[in-house]
């Protein structure tokens, strides 16, 4: 006999599913909640789940109005299937198949939602158990859709249909793998084809969907059947159903980007219909679906060298496309001064720490020797400072309510025409000309926006040819931003960014005041806006504008800090973000012009109230935290009389997130700390200490409370990446301006970096931001190894040792963590050369195949004045490696300055050379040296006379 519930318990676990979907009575949700959590120890748990779900008939039974029916069984749906994502290989046998049998039971049930979640439900359990668990599933579905027994409803060919897609959509690897020697898509395949021509347009929609998931993965089985494809997406181009167009747009644009070759042929007819639909009135999601192929087609090399002939076409649809339609203007239409009004919580951009760069030595490829910033510098891109070309993806995930963050049509048209101002400009510029002579000054604000939104669009691919216009174009842009539209004032700002790098390019004293200066005063002005979208866009096209000047800012530094210094009185919370971007960008720019007397007393007093405002738990104190970094190192020494009470603060953030994590861990009822404020914290003491004195850093670390390493210790050996990246670049700082300090605490952090330099300990799932964590580790042995004496470092020198060489010969090992630890293996030959000088056969050759990629610096100086000591405890283990020994000598600069910036390593190779000349006699090295290199032996001869006798 089937299984039966007990009417007790089926009425009061139906009670309690109604009420935890109860939105208007928390405590009572709540208490529901915990009934079900409980009612989990039920054996018969999901058997009662999956009746409530699959029975129609509860109505009657428990005496039950329809709405509280649909709930019941909808609670009941979502239960169901968060246990079988969680327990599914606890579910019994006979439970599994009740479930699988009153499932499918659902897909004829005559609520649509429920008919979806039984697809979903059948999903998870397709997911968690596999496919050869439940085998006959996919027949079963192909069987309902196509009514083979004829006996089935539309509406449950459309359940089953909706099944089979979200089936396919979350296991479409799985199902392109062999079972039993057949895969399941060659059975999928030819059905959903024969489903994308149903007469049902639900269904023919649901079929082109799912047939269009498995493009991305170049599933074999489509790709057999491409004919056929490609003439099933033709036939329905012209759908009456505008759903159905819109899944054909979007398979192009799939099969653009993952099989152009099978378009090339068609590419003719493709576009006439990509510009049908995109202009297609009343269907702006269909337009933007179509809009989307230009993007995928300037992507592709094969498909965009053809586009040539079809430009006169595509790019006016573009133009159109970037207008304002009827409810936009309307709802952006007038001027909105906004700027008293307070922002909403919901209206500010959730902030994060700032994505680091590791620190240490540098390779060849980089073009600046020298350790990076533990901040990473402020990523900007032009196309992104309005909004206008690209969303990027977080923020496509974050939704404000604002329209204008939305992807739509008149952004996709302006990425698609930036797209093709790149690949084709002249020809672009030529076919907008005449519309921006016509549209830039329309009378219709509009028009002239859409004109303006051009402009910027096309200027990256058509500078060269723009750049002869802008000298009558840029003062007219320049006028546009008081315009009386916010809208145009806004569109303006970005677009004079975008071309604000010809203007600081500009040589002539005359060009810069008739051009640049208007520019940089124009955006200013544009900060203090009494629109905030404005304002925005003024302080983002600025940090742009400063991005691109660099230091040609300096004569400017003072007009630049009043205007912010306003904003920072005027701003509400919003646009204090953009205004941290722009103040840490200019000091970035500018350095140490920012920290004369009457500018600091200009901008500190407004940044000091900002951080007497925040509180340690607001969001803000993300780009807070980070600007004032950047401050303290333009600063220098100046930003002493303002370090102690922002290190205190930072040490309380971090302490108290600390505290926050220990609680969470330990069960305790308190929100899981964000990290973001211990990085960031950790990121500013980095900035303070490397800035100011080491006479006035000392102090702060040796009298902070909670104790500083104490803090630090902890963060090293956070589970969290970020913080664990922060610390050590901490450290390496502490290790190069305050050692004496830090020399006390080494015994308790040493074994702590050794734990790190385990590569096996490293999680696989986050392995890139472990290995910025691993750069940095080294990073900061070699800068203690540079200053510990032997005492120190002799009781971990093998472990060290170990886990370096580890590292160096591990080619998975990225280039930046790889070479750090080559040059602090090099720096531990200082202290303990004797300790290493029996190894030195062992690693002399992965260390000098890793010292060759790194610039010349006085890291790898010091690095090879330990190696250089090592190989004079044991120069015989050199044998093998000895020519690449004498090529890593000549890199190193001979004369001049840089010359004599290298002395001393430079007087230790020469005391290693005539210790082999010693060792081996003046025949046998000049034997040796005879079969080195011609650009080594001269430079060899040159810096320390090998050979010249």
């Amino acid at each position: 006999m089937a299984w039966q519930p007990e009417e007790e318990a089926l009425r009061q676990l139906s009670e309690y599913l109604k009420n935890s979907l109860s939105g208007h009575d928390r405590n009572k949700q709540k208490e529901a909640e915990l009934m079900i959590m409980n009612a989990r120890n039920n054996n018969d748990y999901v058997n009662y789940l999956t009746y409530i779900f699959s029975t129609p008939q509860l109505g009657q039974q428990l005496s039950l109005n329809a709405p509280s029916l649909f709930l019941i069984r909808y609670a009941a749906a979502i239960n169901l299937k968060n246990h079988i994502k969680l327990f599914c290989s606890n579910i019994p046998k006979d439970q599994l198949a009740y479930i699988k049998a009153a499932t499918l039971t659902v897909l004829r049930d005559p609520n649509p939602q429920l008919r979806s979640f039984a697809g979903t439900v059948i999903t998870e359990t397709v997911t968690q158990g596999g496919l050869l668990q439940w085998p006959e599933i996919l027949q079963e579905l192909l069987s309902l859709v196509g009514n083979t027994a004829g006996n089935v409803s539309p509406e449950t060919q459309e359940g089953a249909m909706s099944a089979l897609a979200k089936v396919c959509e979350d296991n479409r690897k799985l199902l392109d793998k062999e079972f039993q020697g057949q895969r399941p898509m060659a059975v999928i395949v030819p059905k959903l084809l024969e489903f994308a021509t149903h007469p049902n347009p639900k269904i023919r929609v649901f079929a082109l969907t799912t047939l269009k998931t498995f493009i991305p993965q170049k599933s074999q089985v489509l790709f057999s059947a491409l004919d056929v494809y490609l003439q099933t997406i033709f036939q329905l181009a012209a759908d009456p159903d505008v759903q159905v167009r819109r899944i054909v747009c979007q398979s192009l644009v799939q099969l653009v980007e993952a099989r152009p070759d099978t378009l090339a042929p068609h590419l003719d007819g493709l576009i006439n219909y990509i510009l049908t639909q995109q202009q297609s009135s009343g269907n702006p999601d269909l337009a933007l679906d179509a809009a989307e192929f230009w993007l995928s087609v300037g992507e592709q090399e094969q498909l965009r060298d053809r586009m040539g002939p079809y430009l006169d076409k595509v790019v006016p649809v573009l133009l159109a496309g970037m207008v304002y339609g009827e409810d936009e203007v309307f709802r952006l239409g007038g001027d909105d001064n906004n700027a008293d009004e307070e922002d909403r919580a919901e209206d500010i951009k959730p902030q994060f720490a700032q994505t680091k760069a590791g620190r240490g030595v540098t390779s060849e490829k980089e073009e600046t020797p020298g350790t990076p910033q533990t901040n990473g510098t402020p990523s900007k891109n032009d196309d992104l400072s309005d909004g206008e070309i690209e969303d990027e993806e977080d923020d496509e995930e974050w939704d404000d309510g604002d329209p204008e963050n939305v992807w739509s049509l008149r952004k996709c048209s302006a990425a698609a025409l930036d797209v093709f101002a790149v690949n084709y400009g002249a020809a672009v510029f030529n076919i907008i000309l005449p519309y921006l002579k016509e549209n830039l000054s329309h009378s219709l604000w509009p028009k002239r926006e859409a004109a303006v939104l051009a402009l910027g669009a096309i200027a990256e691919g058509c500078m060269d040819v723009v750049s002869p216009h802008l000298p009558e174009l840029v003062p007219f842009l320049i006028s546009l931003l008081s315009d009386e539209e916010p809208v145009v004032r806004q569109i303006t700002c970005w677009c004079l960014a975008r071309y604000s790098e010809w203007a600081s390019r500009l040589d002539s004293p005359a060009d810069k005041q008739r051009y640049f200066e208007p520019m940089m005063e124009g955006l200013l002005q544009r900060m203090l806006d009494q629109n905030k979208k404005v304002q925005e866009a003024g302080a983002s096209s600025f940090a742009s504008l400063e991005e691109k000047s660099g230091d040609k800012l300096k004569p400017y530094v003072e007009p630049i800090l009043r205007q912010f210094t306003e904003c920072f009185k005027r701003y509400k919370d919003k646009n204090m973000y953009i205004l941290y971007d722009c103040l840490q960008t200019l000091a970035d720019s500018v350095a140490s012009d920012m920290a004369k007397p009457e500018l600091v007393d200009l901008l500190m007093p407004v940044l000091i109230q900002r951080w007497n405002k925040i509180q340690d738990d607001s969001r803000e104190m993300f780009p807070l935290l980070g600007c004032l970094g950047y401050i303290a190192m333009a600063y220098g020494d100046t930003f002493a009389q303002f370090a102690p009470p922002i290190f205190d603060r930072c040490i309380k953030v971090i302490y108290s997130n600390l505290q926050q994590h220990m609680a969470f861990l330990s069960g305790q009822t308190v929100d899981q700390p964000d990290k973001d404020f211990i990085v960031t914290a950790l990121d500013l003491l980095s900035a303070i200490i490397q800035a100011i004195s080491p006479e006035k850093s000392a102090p702060l670390v040796q009298n902070s409370q909670p104790q500083f390493f104490d803090l630090l210790s902890f963060s090293m050996e956070d589970p969290t990446t970020d913080v664990r990246q922060s610390a050590y670049a901490v450290l390496g700082d502490c290790a190069i301006a305050l050692y004496d300090t830090l020399d006390p605490y080494l015994p308790k952090l040493l074994p702590t970096l050794v734990r790190q330099l385990d590569l096996d300990a490293m999680p696989d799932d986050d392995s890139e931001n472990g290995f910025n964590v691993l750069a940095n580790v080294c990073w900061s042995i070699g800068e203690i190894s540079a200053r510990a004496p032997t005492s120190r470092l002799s009781p971990v020198i093998e472990p060290l040792y170990q886990g370096l060489l580890t590292i160096i010969k591990n080619e998975e090992v990225p280039e930046p963590a790889s070479e750090n630890a080559a040059a602090a293996l090099g720096r531990l030959g200082l202290a303990c050369p004797i300790h290493l000088a029996p190894f030195l056969g062992e690693f002399a050759e992965p260390f000098l195949t890793s010292m060759s990629k790194i610039t010349t610096s006085h890291e790898k100086a010091s690095a090879f004045l330990g190696f250089n000591n090592v190989i004079e405890r044991n120069p015989q283990a050199m044998e093998a490696s000895l020519a690449l020994y004498f090529a890593a000598i000549a890199q190193f600069p001979q004369k001049g300055k840089q010359g004599q910036e290298y002395n001393e390593v430079r007087a230790s190779f020469a005391r290693v050379i005539q210790g082999y000349v010693g060792l081996i006699g003046q025949e046998g090295f000049s034997r040796f040296v005879s079969g080195l290199s011609a650009p080594v032996r001269q430079k060899l001869r040159e810096g320390y006379g090998v050979g010249s006798g």
